[in-house]
């Protein structure tokens, strides 16, 4: 990231003289504290729970509040940087992360706790999308905005690593308050650093869409909470037929239709529905989705793998995950570097391919395995593919954008990665937790008492497994996604 820095900064400066690198610093660290929290308080929960008297199903909404209040809100939130200044937005959205983390490290009662994580998590849809279109906006097309993006995209994805880490560290030694406090200091600080460096951009012409926000906000947050609440548990219980998922599923799809009725008629549209003519930006929306089904998948449930299967405490799992930080980070550099070159496309397909290749190496792992001789080629060569495939899926959704809708493409990245996430969740762990329920009925039941534990570990082995392969399934379908849609010209991608 450093060297990025420095070759950015080399390249001139934009706007009144900012230094370029020490705005991408700013937004990089943003979208590192945005993304980092949807997994540091992971590792917290049991001590969270402790603390404050959760049940079970109660406290699934620890994770889940923030992330209801994250992809339910971000279109409104790139809109909202759009009309009303994107630097602006994007330091409003970095204090309201911070006080509502603040407050919430300070909780002391249940609904305390959870109402804060939902103010974080409007905090973060503000700052996710203004990010993303200030580096659209700020850095020109070509090698910086490459560059910038290689950094953007590193964040995005190898800050959910650094979030089981960095819990695990803090809960380690400190205690589970600091998972929140830590985001006041980064917050406060990207805030400040944020008016100096950042450009400013005047409020433009135009209102907000009042039915499109309800329509839209209230249709993706229906099916977030649909599909947070529709896995199939770990005693083999499927919700998918409850009715309260039923309800929400259904809400969402007549609340999202009737936002795309609104959406094509209307002259202020939350989301201008130019932006999905080109081929290219809605294949890398649908990419995206995948993208965002198989990562919020593959850490959940390689998470679980290592701490319920091989017995690592959090912190070592946090330790496990570094070598895939590492291949995320190597290969967004590498990506970078060959976008301008290559086009766009090639770099998916390999990146399809690559993550396919690794999700599959995954499923073979067993309850015998070790990080060594089973876990670390799988994950580097998962973390190598999700790394080329972040990088120019941006590029190509921010392509050829105008300045005025830059909010908009980006709030419509960030929420198809967040639903993708709500959508891997769900429909993995169904998967998972199907396999093992049945596993272990068959395997427990028949085996002596000294062997049941071992027979479980197996059961849970053969589950999380299941999971992986279908995660290596969608990332064939990401493929066949770039085979059918992606066709743009390298000229899009290096400032002709």
């Amino acid at each position: 990231m450093a060297t990025t820095l420095s070759a950015i900064e080399t390249t001139g400066t934009r706007r009144g003289g900012r230094h370029l690198g020490v705005a991408l610093l700013v937004i990089a660290s943003a979208q590192l504290m945005v993304v980092l929290d949807s997994t540091v308080v992971n590792v917290a929960l049991p001590h969270i729970q402790t603390a404050l008297g959760f049940s079970d199903s109660g406290l699934e909404w620890v994770v889940n509040g923030y992330a209801l209040a994250l992809g339910g809100l971000l279109l409104l939130g790139g809109r909202a940087g759009d009309l009303l200044g994107r630097r602006r937005m994007f330091v409003i959205g970095l204090l309201l992360f911070s006080a509502a983390s603040l407050a919430g490290g300070l909780a002391t009662s249940q609904a305390w706790l959870l109402a804060a994580r939902a103010v974080q998590g409007a905090g973060g849809a503000i700052v996710a999308p203004t990010a993303l279109a200030l580096i659209a906006t700020t850095f020109p097309e070509g090698p910086p905005r490459n560059r910038a993006m290689g950094v953007y995209a590193a964040m995005s994805v190898a800050g959910g690593a650094a979030g089981l880490l960095a819990g695990g560290l803090l809960v380690n030694y400190v205690s589970w308050r600091w998972v929140l406090f830590v985001n006041v200091p980064i917050g406060i600080a990207a805030a400040l650093a944020a008016l100096g460096v950042l450009p400013g951009t005047a409020r433009r012409p135009g209102r907000f869409d009042l039915p499109g926000i309800v329509t839209g906000t209230g249709g993706v947050a229906a099916l977030v909470y649909g599909l947070s609440n529709a896995a199939t548990t770990p005693d083999g219980k499927s919700h998918w037929g409850d009715a309260k998922v039923v309800a929400a599923l259904t809400a969402g799809a007549v609340l999202l239709t009737a936002f795309a009725f609104i959406e094509a008629r209307s002259s202020h549209a939350l989301l201008p529905v130019r932006l999905l003519r080109s081929r290219d930006r809605l294949g890398a929306y649908l990419m995206m989705l995948g993208l965002g089904t198989t990562l919020f998948g593959v850490f959940f449930f390689l998470t679980l793998f290592v701490q319920n299967v091989w017995g690592y405490s959090p912190l070592k799992a946090g330790v496990a995950f570094l070598p895939l930080t590492a291949a995320v980070l190597v290969a967004s550099a590498v990506a970078t570097r060959l976008v301008a070159r290559t086009g766009a496309r090639p770099l998916l397909l390999a990146g399809a391919v690559i993550t396919a290749g690794g999700l599959y190496w995954l499923s073979r792992l067993t309850e015998h395995g070790t990080l060594a001789g089973g876990l670390l080629g799988p994950i580097l060569v998962t973390g190598a593919g999700l790394g080329l495939l972040f990088v120019p899926l941006s590029l190509v959704a921010l392509a050829r954008v105008p300045e005025a809708d830059s909010g908009a493409a980006s709030s419509l990245l960030n929420t198809a990665r967040q639903v993708g996430g709500s959508i891997g969740l769900a429909v993995l762990g169904s998967v998972a937790w199907t396999v093992v329920a049945n596993s272990a009925h068959a395997q427990v039941a028949a085996a002596v008492a000294p062997a049941r534990a071992a027979a479980y570990q197996h059961a849970l082995a053969a589950g999380f497994d299941r999971a992986f392969l279908v995660g290596a399934g969608i990332s064939l379908l990401m493929l066949v996604a770039a085979i059918a849609m992606i066709r743009g010209r390298r000229a899009d991608l290096a400032g002709a």
